[in-house]
């Protein structure tokens, strides 16, 4: 089967599985609800950073791209679903590009929508404070949420590829982004930087004194998105149906 009716197929499943949708919903709605909140934030605290405070929604909203994700992939996986995939596309590199493709672009649109709506309602929330956002700075964070959530999607679908489980995937990702990270944080100085999560969403700042820095820190997220899709097609190639 040739590339484009392939991503037509994988995109019918996005929209007929119930809970894909709904985990993109959830998207929208933990994110735009949490950064609601930012109004009761402290702004006095020498360390308040108010486009950081706008889209702190997107703690609680990753878990739902990770889930979209790692559910996009998992349900593969059941009731022998991805040996009809395979027969009708017996080209698994192919197949599996349609797969990412048809979660990367609905990710990525309801990311960039998520994130306007987040902004807004956070800087009605937080008034005078978020006064001193430049356009350029607000465009950075709008753009930069869109391209980490989109990413974090990308990332969850490569390990579930490998491990070939959602609830394998969910187990090891989010206690890891929760959790692990930020305690590892408090210990390893610099590294933390690197860890996808935290190199990511570098790019949420106003005031960007980190390593790496906004933009860097998305390739450093791209690179382990890339590391674990390539390790998922490497697996598809490699493994039975």
């Amino acid at each position: 089967m040739p590339f484009a009716p392939a991503l037509h197929a994988e995109w019918l499943k996005i929209r007929t599985v119930r809970s894909l949708p709904g985990a993109l919903f959830a998207l929208f709605a933990a994110t735009t609800a949490f950064s609601a909140l930012a109004g009761l934030s402290d702004t006095s605290d020498p360390g308040f950073d108010p486009l950081f405070t706008a889209l702190s929604g997107v703690t609680p909203g990753q878990i739902a791209a990770i889930s979209f994700g790692a559910m996009a992939v998992a349900a593969e996986y059941h009731d022998g679903a991805l040996r009809l995939s395979l027969a009708a596309t017996p080209r698994r590199g192919r197949w599996f590009a349609a797969k990412v493709t048809a979660i990367a672009v609905p990710t990525l649109c309801v990311s960039l929508l998520t994130a306007f709506a987040a902004l807004l309602a956070a800087r009605a929330g937080l008034g005078p404070a978020a006064s001193g956002l430049t356009t350029a700075e607000q465009i950075r964070g709008v753009v930069g949420c869109g391209v980490y959530l989109t990413l974090m999607a990308l990332l969850a679908a490569g390990l579930a590829t490998v491990l070939r489980s959602g609830v394998a995937t969910l187990s090891l990702l989010i206690p890891f982004i929760l959790v692990v990270s930020f305690v590892i944080g408090d210990a390893a100085g610099t590294v933390v930087g690197y860890l996808p999560d935290r190199a990511g969403q570098v790019v949420l700042y106003q005031h960007h004194d980190k390593t790496p820095g906004p933009w860097t820190g998305l390739a450093v997220t791209a690179l382990w998105t890339a590391a674990a899709l390539l390790a998922g097609a490497r697996s598809l190639r490699r493994r039975d149906a």
